[in-house]
């Protein structure tokens, strides 16, 4: 079982900044790949980005590459998503993930609001 605890979601201006956190905990934790997805109003959960915990392999969705970058800390086991020059279409409840090929776990979601 793992758990996962996002924080830093909040209210932002478009061109703003902000910095998600994930606190993970459980057993064999560091053998998951990590990431954060997005669910916007009205829509699916969508990838953002991920990273292997050594840090060697990332990948991001074409909506925020260059803008958002994913890093984690395996001595911490937490998961960071830095997200620069925010867009109102960047509005969603965004989620940490934790997966491996049999399973995956979420987080309870932090919510994340652009204006324009």
């Amino acid at each position: 079982q793992v758990l996962l605890v996002e924080s830093g979601g909040g209210l932002v201006q478009a061109g703003g900044s902000l910095r998600l956190s994930c606190a993970a905990s459980g057993r064999a934790v560091g053998t998951y790949f990590m990431g954060w997805f997005r669910q916007g109003p009205g829509k699916e959960r969508d990838f953002v980005a991920t990273i292997s915990w050594n840090g060697s392999t990332t990948y991001y969705a074409d909506s925020i590459k260059g803008r958002f970058t994913i890093s984690g800390d395996n001595v911490k086991k937490t998961l960071d998503l830095q997200m620069n020059s925010l867009k109102p279409e960047d509005t969603a409840v965004y989620y940490c993930n934790a997966r491996n090929l049999a399973v995956g776990y979420w987080g309870q979601g932090t919510q994340v609001t652009v204006s324009s």
